[in-house]
């Protein structure tokens, strides 16, 4: 596929990835603390595991209010088909206990306390365990946050090698490869006139079929 049919597709859904967009920005607007951490868990769960499913772990875990009061034993019953499951049922307990006391959350205040939406990643990347920078960065543009920012998982990395923006896809990201791949695909973006984060959702609607979350 080349640039142009690229742009074809893109202009078939960009009201849907507007619509998607302006959806994270009025979820983060217009829900409390306990919701966008449902967006922090979610993110936690998609490492090499499907989104819809972790997505549906999720629904569960909040509907169940085990999300937000179970221990690890307790949430691990919900993340079936979630793949490290033990694991990342460990890491919602230990990001909750940073941002919930039991009685009161401090996370979107927390979370407005930065200016600068590179300096929230990087925070996030060095104190949530469990995030690295694709997990962050989705949090933050799931939040409405992340505007200018790169999701580099495999439906992305694909395609930036397809594209040429990359030579080839790489065996594993460092911080420094991350941080490189990530400022190719914002040249790629201002160079074929796509906003970084209607390129992402555009990249991953080509491989998914969807524009999820």
């Amino acid at each position: 596929m080349d640039v142009r049919k690229l742009k074809e597709i893109y202009e078939g859904i960009r009201p849907t990835i507007e619509n998607r967009l302006e959806e994270f920005k009025k979820l983060y607007k217009d829900s409390d603390d306990s919701r966008i951490f449902a967006e922090m868990a979610f993110c936690l769960l998609t490492p090499q595991s499907k989104a819809r499913v972790c997505w549906s772990a999720i629904e569960k875990l909040m509907e169940s209010g085990a999300l937000y009061t179970g221990d690890q034993k307790e949430i691990l019953k919900y993340l079936k088909g979630v793949r490290f499951s033990e694991r990342k049922a460990q890491y919602i307990v230990l990001a909750r206990n940073m941002f919930f006391d039991g009685k009161r959350w401090n996370l979107k205040s927390f979370i407005d306390s930065f200016n600068d939406a590179l300096d929230l990643r990087e925070w996030l990347v060095e104190n949530i365990k469990g995030y690295g920078y694709k997990e962050a960065s989705h949090f933050l543009r799931n939040i409405g946050k992340g505007e200018n920012l790169a999701i580099l998982d495999r439906h992305i990395l694909k395609n930036l090698a397809l594209f040429g923006v990359i030579p080839e896809i790489p065996k594993s990201l460092s911080k420094s490869r991350y941080l490189y791949i990530e400022d190719k695909m914002r040249e790629f973006s201002k160079e074929i006139g796509i906003p970084m984060d209607h390129l992402d959702l555009l990249l991953w609607y080509k491989e998914a079929g969807e524009v999820f979350k």
